[in-house]
């Protein structure tokens, strides 16, 4: 049971935009079992806003990976790149906060601005965004965009947290109540000129249109949840606990990869290997 006492929903969310590998069974048997045992129910999700990258064929790999390993979900899955009208509404509602603007800077237009401040904060994945395009006026922003300039949409994180306020709070099953500080990642993308979403945005959405009461994902996550719950703030949406796992490694040392072949789900599957015996290393 959650907290306040509802059924416990967990989700799995992969990117078809490989074969799964032993990482993903454990995630996905994590949220498995948490959900059987509080009998509740488990979700299967598929995020292929990546539509250069995701594949068919690897979603159909990920559902008889899943299967293999003894997993059961409810139908339909929710396919996310079904839904980027959702999305579009959600950015809306951003937009009329005024806590988002147009990023028109190209990735060497940011590398370059980044490597004349090298005193530019950093994150956990790099440099942050400069915020060259945040200063932008009203009049310039609506030119540029009706000149049809390519631009992705940014979250304004200091006029968020103008909204939210600086003392958000969510729950790890591991470490207990967290604050949330979203300067880590700074103003993220949440929409770009290829992709009508993000990672950021489309997973809020979702998480709470699904229900879901707990999050069981990787520690390499754990830096997208300070963003998250400002978002789920901004959205008027509930903040689910979440529980951010290690991360497997091979015998180097090396986390799982999708590029990894030797160690997908579908190799193990075709070595002869059993499930039992695949799951008794993992668990």
């Amino acid at each position: 049971m959650t907290p306040n006492g509802g059924t416990m929903i967990t989700r799995f969310a992969p990117s078809p935009t490989g074969l799964l590998h032993k990482g993903h069974a454990y995630s996905a048997l994590m949220a498995f079992r948490a959900a059987v045992a509080a009998g509740g129910r488990f979700i299967l999700r598929i995020e292929d806003i990546d539509t250069t990258r995701c594949k068919p064929e690897f979603t159909q790999a990920i559902y008889e990976d899943l299967a293999w390993l003894g997993l059961t979900w409810e139908t339909p899955v929710r396919v996310q790149s079904d839904h980027f009208d959702d999305y579009a509404k959600a950015l809306e509602k951003l937009k009329e906060q005024d806590v988002v603007y147009p990023c028109f800077c190209t990735r060497k237009e940011i590398v370059a601005e980044v490597a004349r401040a090298p005193t530019a904060p950093h994150g956990p994945d790099g440099p942050l965004y400069p915020g060259t395009c945040r200063t932008l006026s009203t009049k310039e922003r609506t030119n540029r965009i009706a000149a049809g300039d390519a631009h992705a949409w940014r979250l304004d994180l200091t006029a968020a947290l103008s909204i939210t306020g600086d003392n958000l709070i969510w729950n790890d099953t591991e470490r207990g109540d967290i604050i949330a500080t979203p300067q880590e990642l700074g103003d993220v993308v949440l929409a770009r000129k290829d992709t009508p979403t993000s990672y950021h945005l489309a997973v809020v959405y979702d998480d709470a249109l699904q229900g879901v009461s707990h999050v069981v994902r990787g520690q390499d996550l754990w830096h997208a949840t300070h963003i998250h719950v400002v978002l789920q703030s901004l959205l008027g949406l509930p903040t689910p606990t979440y529980h951010h796992h290690g991360l497997l490694t091979d015998d180097k040392g090396v986390r799982f990869a999708k590029r990894d072949k030797a160690q997908t789900l579908q190799s193990i599957r075709e070595s002869g290997m059993s499930p039992e015996a695949l799951l008794a290393s993992l668990m």
